[in-house]
C-alpha cells in the first residue's frame, strides 16, 4: 500500500504519541508499504519519505509548546496534496491543523482516511487551566470530532475507555478498532532475579506535566516511616520538572529525574523494585505496560480520566486519586513483603503477552488496508 501518515507532533521520542507514531512508520516500511510523513520537523526536510510543512505559529502559547518539548505543524494544502497524492490511505495521528487539514482534503480527494486518538481534551485544557472544567473539556470533544474524526473511515482507538468516553461526549457511535499502541520487544527480555541491594526503589515514568501528578508520589513516600530506605526514579521530561525537583528537596525524598532513551530504560526498570503511575489522565500508558512488561509490579491511580487503572490486578495495585496516604499504604503493603512482588510479577505474566507490539501493529496494517478497500467517496456530517 501507499499510505500518508499525517504528524502534527513528532520531533524527538520523548512521548507516547510519538514513539506510537515511530513504532507504526519503522512496522509499514519493514512490511515494504511505500510511507510518507507529513510532519514539520524541520531538520527531515532532505530525508526520503518526508513531506515537511511550516511550524505554526501560536503566539503567547509558544513558550508553552517549547517547554513541553512540541512542536505543532502548520497544515499547508499545497505541500499536504501533493503529499497524500495517489495514497491507497491516509492515516492521520492528531486532531489538529495538520491532521484535520490533512483529512479534509483527503476525503475531498476520494482517499480513505483513518485516524488515531492519542488525545484526550484534558492533555490540551490542563496547560490553559481548565483541566477540570467539564464544559471545556466536552467543547475541545466536539472541536476533536469537528476537525477531524468525522471524516474517517476508521477511527483507531488504543483502548476501550477512550472509546467509552469520546463517544460518549460526541453522542455518536464511530467505525472503529480498538488496538493497544503495542510494548516493544526490548521490554520482553527475561528478568534476573536480583538480590536486594542497596535502597527499595520505585520507578515512576511520565511527562513531568500537570496531568501525570507525580507530586502525589513524593508526599507519599515523604510520609512512609521507611522514607529513607526508599529512592525514587522518575524518568521523563517536561515543564513541571523543577517544580518536582524543589518537593522532594522540600520533603527531604531521595529522588532522581532523567529522560531515559528507549535503549536505557529495560536496564533501569530491571534495576527497580516497584512501579507507580500516577497519571489521572491518560488514554492508554504504555509506560505502564513497559513496566509490567519488564517484571515491575505496578501501582496505578484509580483516576475516571484514566485507562490505566484496567491493568490492575486488585485493590493493592489500586490507589485513590490524589489521596497520597492511601498511596503510601500500598507502596508498604510490598515493602513490607517482597514476596508479594514475586507473587505479583508471576500473576502479570499472562496480561503482559496481550500487548506485544508486532501483534498490534500487525492489527494496525490490517484497519489500514480494510480502509484501503472501503469506498472512495463518502460523506461527513
Amino acid at each position: 500500500m501507499k499510505i500518508a501518515v499525517v504528524c502534527d507532533v513528532l520531533g524527538e521520542p520523548n512521548n507516547g504519541t510519538t514513539l506510537a507514531a515511530y513504532n507504526l512508520i519503522g512496522f509499514l516500511k519493514e512490511r515494504g508499504h511505500d510511507v510518507t510523513v507529513v510532519c514539520a520537523d524541520q531538520d527531515k526536510k532532505t530525508t526520503e519519505g518526508f513531506a515537511v510543512v511550516p511550524v505554526k505559529n501560536f503566539g503567547p502559547l509558544n513558550p508553552l509548546l517549547k517547554a513541553n518539548h512540541v512542536t505543532l505543524a502548520k497544515g499547508d494544502k499545497r505541500i499536504v496534496s501533493r503529499a497524500i497524492a495517489g495514497a491507497d490511505v491516509v492515516h492521520v495521528l492528531m486532531p489538529f491543523h495538520l491532521g484535520a487539514t490533512a483529512a479534509k482534503l483527503a476525503v475531498q480527494a476520494g482517499i480513505p482516511v483513518t485516524a488515531s486518538f492519542h488525545a484526550q481534551a484534558e492533555n490540551f485544557t490542563a496547560h490553559i487551566a481548565c483541566m477540570n472544567s467539564r464544559l471545556v473539556n466536552h467543547i475541545t470533544y466536539l472541536c476533536f470530532y469537528r476537525s477531524l474524526y468525522r471524516r474517517a473511515n476508521i477511527v483507531h482507538y488504543p483502548t476501550q475507555f477512550i472509546k467509552e468516553l469520546f463517544e460518549g461526549e460526541i453522542k455518536r457511535t464511530l467505525p472503529c478498532r480498538v488496538i493497544s499502541n503495542g510494548v516493544n520487544d526490548v521490554f520482553y527480555a527475561p528478568i534476573e532475579e536480583k538480590p536486594h541491594e542497596g535502597k527499595f526503589t520505585v520507578f515512576c515514568m511520565g511527562r513531568f506535566s500537570k496531568e501525570k501528578s507525580q507530586q502525589t508520589l513524593i508526599k507519599a513516600v515523604s510520609k512512609c516511616g521507611f522514607k529513607d530506605d526508599i529512592k525514587l526514579c522518575f524518568a521523563g521530561c517536561g515543564p513541571q520538572e523543577n517544580k518536582l525537583k524543589r518537593l522532594a528537596k522540600r520533603k527531604k525524598v531521595d529522588a532522581d529525574f532523567k529522560f531515559y532513551t528507549r535503549d536505557e530504560l529495560p536496564a533501569a526498570l530491571h534495576a527497580a523494585d516497584l512501579y507507580v503511575h500516577t497519571a489521572v489522565v491518560e488514554i492508554e500508558a504504555i509506560s505502564c505496560l513497559e513496566a509490567i512488561a519488564g517484571g515491575l509490579v505496578p501501582i496505578i491511580c484509580d483516576s475516571p480520566r484514566s485507562a490505566t487503572k484496567n491493568f490492575a490486578l486488585d485493590e493493592h495495585c489500586l490507589y485513590r486519586a490524589g489521596k497520597w496516604r492511601d498511596l503510601a499504604d500500598k507502596i508498604s503493603y510490598f515493602y513490607r513483603a517482597p514476596d508479594r512482588i514475586r507473587s505479583y510479577r508471576e500473576k502479570y505474566a499472562a496480561l503482559k503477552q496481550q500487548f506485544r507490539q508486532r501483534d498490534c501493529m500487525l492489527k494496525m496494517e490490517e484497519m489500514l488496508a480494510d480502509a484501503a478497500a472501503q469506498s472512495t467517496k463518502r460523506t461527513t456530517t
